[in-house]
């Protein structure tokens, strides 16, 4: 079975995003050693789920995106080559390349996508579907990547909800400041 990944950029708060969607928060440039961590994140990767707000700035900023940008040449068609589902009850069909859309009962969906045959799946950070997906325990594994800062308001990573224990896999500082927290919800 798919694993559904999880890779969000947070504060040390549990923040995504400022109150009006400000990113302006986030550590760059990343180190090295951050750029090989989210390489072997993504190696059994061949999905990108992402919700239609997301999408909107995510898939144009990839598409038009150069090594001269900061990215590697490998990552850049990674991002533009994997498959692309944007998760939507808005959009009928996607006005982007390699990319498909889906809407409709959300774990009946998650669950159809993990239960096909192929690579994980990974959602990037996009706070509504973020957050439904946490809330419904769809999230296989959770890769927080902590930056060093507080914004103290926001768009929380997790909703108020159901308590959800989960184990520790592993913490991994990077020299950039940011820690990658991996998560996996816990078994009884």
């Amino acid at each position: 079975m798919r694993k559904l990944k999880l890779q969000v950029q947070t504060t040390i708060d549990g923040y995504m995003s400022g109150p009006n969607g400000e990113m302006d928060w986030m550590t760059f440039p990343w180190t090295p050693d951050v750029a090989a961590y989210i390489a072997t994140l993504m190696s059994s990767v061949d999905t990108i789920l992402l919700g239609r707000n997301l999408a909107e700035g995510f898939i144009p900023t990839w598409s038009t995106r150069t090594e001269a940008d900061g990215e590697d040449q490998a990552t850049i068609d990674w991002m533009n080559n994997t498959p692309k589902i944007v998760i939507t009850n808005t959009l009928i069909e996607s006005p982007w390349a390699n990319t498909t859309v889906a809407g409709g009962d959300l774990t009946k969906l998650i669950t159809d996508l993990k239960n096909q045959p192929g690579g994980d799946l990974i959602v990037y950070g996009g706070g509504t579907l973020v957050s439904t997906l946490i809330a419904a325990q769809l999230i296989d594994e959770l890769h927080l990547f902590i930056n060093p800062t507080t914004i103290g308001t926001g768009l929380p990573v997790f909703p108020i909800g159901p308590n959800q224990p989960f184990t520790t896999v592993a913490a991994t500082p990077f020299a950039c400041g940011i820690t990658a927290l991996h998560y996996a919800p816990k078994t009884s």
